[in-house]
């Protein structure tokens, strides 16, 4: 049910914001205890999103193997994995300071309500994408206690990253969800625009990253981390077409866990470099 592959996606950003929060290495407590907390809101927003759609995903195609409408997975058991997951989630956010403990039922109201979104509103790739991107910004509360501007700049960063693949992803379920009167980009305008949306969206990641190199006073690792972030999304951008979708796991799956991985590594890395510098 809870796909842990999916946590190449917001992960690597939350460690990276350790980093800059911390000018260097976090201590192992505070790293352990964001990883603690990532895993618990992960599990929290997979496990209720899937109580949630379980009668749509029975009725798609698509998704109608999933542990929860194919019975492997009772109710009882995933509310009760979901009830832990909670715990987990706010446990981790109490023992990291006061700002953390007093914005984690922000956080947790907002992975709830995504679950939903696709119900009323095409925005539902924003709202996942700001799920996403409160995943640096909470690091660095983690670490320093407080919030500024460059968490800012790196969440929505993430923010439009997470839109436009999700975009790209939900090209999938176009016709199920015109159908079914579910709300996505693609049901309302269609691939080809959709497509041109989500290609907007990472134009405006990489305007926000370049932000993040500015503020930081990064170097050159982190560019080349931004260059290479253009390189992947221009690849995802060229295999997946309208009226050809045989590449989207492709682009979401292998283009965005490079994306995260390698600008989480070039971002660590120009950290380092600049605090070994004399």
């Amino acid at each position: 049910m809870i796909k842990f592959s999916h946590t190449l996606f917001a992960l690597p950003f939350a460690i990276y914001a350790a980093f800059l929060a911390a000018d260097g290495w976090p201590t192992p407590a505070t790293l352990g205890k964001i990883l603690l907390a990532m895993v618990g809101a992960r599990s929290t927003a997979m496990a209720h999103n899937r109580l949630a759609d379980r009668a749509l995903d029975a009725a798609n195609p698509r998704t109608a193997g999933r542990a929860l409408p194919a019975g492997a997975l009772s109710v009882g058991f995933v509310r009760a994995f979901l009830g832990a997951s909670i715990v987990l989630f706010l446990a981790a956010a109490a023992s990291l300071n006061r700002l953390t403990l007093a914005l984690s039922p922000l956080a947790l109201a907002l992975l709830l309500l995504y679950s939903y979104t696709k119900r009323f509103t095409v925005l539902s790739h924003l709202v996942l994408g700001l799920c996403l991107g409160l995943a640096p910004v909470g690091a660095w509360i983690a670490v320093r206690g407080s919030i500024g501007a460059l968490p800012i700049l790196l969440g929505l960063a993430v923010l439009f990253w997470t839109a436009g693949f999700d975009v790209i992803y939900a090209l999938q379920d176009e016709e199920h969800d015109r159908r079914a009167g579910l709300r996505s980009i693609p049901a309302r305008f269609g691939a080809r625009r959709a497509l041109a949306g989500s290609a907007l969206f990472h134009v405006l990641m990489l305007v926000l990253l370049l932000g993040v190199w500015r503020l930081s006073g990064s170097g050159g690792i982190l560019l080349a981390g931004i260059g290479a972030t253009a390189a992947a999304l221009v690849y995802q951008h060229a295999i997946v077409r309208p009226g050809d979708l045989s590449r989207v796991n492709a682009a979401f799956f292998t283009a965005n866990g490079f994306v995260s991985v390698t600008l989480a590594l070039c971002g660590i890395a120009d950290v380092l470099a600049r605090r070994a510098a004399p």
